[in-house]
């Protein structure tokens, strides 16, 4: 049976910024250590570490594309909310530094709870019809459509992405990076189910 969506538009839009900032923070942690991950936020921070472009614009950017399947496959709503986060994320990755200034930091504990930060902010997206695009729609929409686990298709993806490491960062990092990734999809894998949330 669908849940239908009972959140006002004022509960999705405040929701959307606290799932945006819990999301920003884990990347900053993981921004810190030069750790990779997952998804369009992988690909973005991938993309930084080959060219001067900073990870906001790449986020942004790399998104956009997925949008129509938003649209073509789940519903306007999404599509828009997806936007909102997209953008919001991308605006306070770059902001945030000048609110937060961390000087150390465990190399571990950023994985784990960069990941943990990240995977809940996706979890509140996902409760309030959005997500991080890219992998995120992708996930959603097969969810949506064919009842598989959105947190095996983002665990599956993430993996080959954060693969790509292997040519970028060195051997440990590359090991905590795959740490934060495992985290990340672990709270997804365990708290988003089938059928759980869906799109009305």
């Amino acid at each position: 049976m669908k849940q239908k969506h009972t959140h006002s538009k004022l509960e999705d839009m405040l929701a959307l910024i606290v799932g945006a900032a819990f999301v920003s923070l884990g990347l900053m942690l993981f921004e810190f250590h030069g750790f990779l991950t997952g998804g369009t936020a992988g690909l973005a921070l991938v993309m930084t570490k080959v060219t001067d472009i900073g990870f906001g614009l790449w986020f942004f950017v790399i998104n956009l594309p997925f949008y129509w399947l938003a649209v073509r496959g789940l519903s306007w709503r999404f599509a828009v909310n997806t936007f909102i986060s997209v953008a919001s994320v991308s605006l306070m990755v770059e902001y945030l530094p000048m609110l937060i200034a961390i000087d150390a930091l465990n190399s571990v504990f950023s994985a784990v709870m960069g990941g943990f930060l990240i995977g809940t902010g996706m979890l509140i997206l996902f409760r309030h019809m959005s997500s991080l695009g890219g992998v995120g729609i992708l996930a959603f929409y097969l969810q949506q459509r064919f009842g598989i686990s959105a947190g095996r298709v983002q665990m599956g993806v993430d993996v080959c992405i954060v693969a790509i490491g292997f040519f970028l960062v060195s051997l440990p990092v590359l090991l905590l990076s795959i740490l934060g990734a495992l985290s990340l999809n672990l709270v997804i894998a365990l708290n988003h189910k089938p059928g759980r949330y869906q799109i009305t």
